[in-house]
């Protein structure tokens, strides 16, 4: 018998949490500023997304964006943020770090490890930003971690399937190899037989005007022209179609 797929949503919103709960996704992952490639959510979006769902749900352990090379106080403020997830009730961590030379920083990713017990973690795509990817395959599984993600050093996951295969492949029963980043619902399925994967990491995330009627376009409060009259989100009936095409 096939193992079943799982399906992992990324997203940044309570709202969309809920979505991809009542749509049939089996767990989030749950970020802040997704246009910075995800950051550590807020303690009040965290214990909100708990209350009113039932999915498990994996919070990103990241204090900024840009490179995965860490400051001493960016390290004690994940380890903080590591605790505080735990207390609200996450039943997962992701997180990601490197060394200045582009290897895994396995000792403090180890720390980080045994401080999330016993919630598993997944190591995120800083893998593929390293400098070889099956050796940082080996020094993640060497950490403890229960997964990582990866678009297999590339841009995409459609440009890199078939190093995700060969991952795959090497991890064996050791850690889970999951797919993510450039997947659609017409790709999905060739993706995971592709690589042999069974969990995949997608974003659903759709743009929705805001409902300001009142607006101030000319003036900017963050770096993206025209952002702050968009919000994103993830639509239930977008879970729903790809849980469809998955148990199919």
């Amino acid at each position: 018998m096939k193992k079943p797929i799982t399906l992992e949503l990324c997203l940044e919103s309570v709202d969309s949490v809920i979505a991809a709960d009542r749509g049939g996704a089996q767990r989030v992952e749950l970020c802040a500023n997704l246009l910075e490639g995800g950051t550590t959510p807020s303690a009040g979006t965290i214990r909100a997304a708990r209350e009113h769902s039932k999915i498990a749900i994996s919070v990103m352990i990241r204090p900024r964006g840009g490179d995965f090379l860490y400051t001493d106080s960016e390290f004690e403020s994940m380890k903080h943020d590591i605790q505080i997830a735990k207390e609200l009730g996450a039943d997962g961590i992701v997180l990601g770090l490197l060394r200045a030379d582009g290897t895994v920083d396995v000792e403090r990713t180890r720390q980080l490890v045994d401080l999330a017990r016993p919630l598993p973690v997944t190591f995120h795509r800083a893998i593929d930003v390293s400098r070889d990817l099956l050796q940082a395959l080996e020094d993640v599984i060497s950490t403890g971690a229960a997964r990582v993600l990866t678009s297999g050093g590339q841009p995409s996951v459609v440009e890199g399937v078939a190093t995700v295969a060969k991952m795959v492949e090497a991890a064996k029963d050791r850690i889970i190899v999951m797919p993510g980043c450039g997947i659609r619902p017409d790709n999905v399925v060739s993706i995971l037989e592709t690589t042999g994967a069974h969990e995949v990491h997608i974003a659903l995330e759709e743009e929705i005007q805001s409902g300001m009627q009142f607006r101030k376009a000319e003036i900017p409060m963050g770096g993206v022209d025209g952002r702050e009259y968009l919000r994103f989100v993830t639509p239930q009936d977008a879970v729903q179609n790809m849980v469809q095409i998955l148990n199919r």
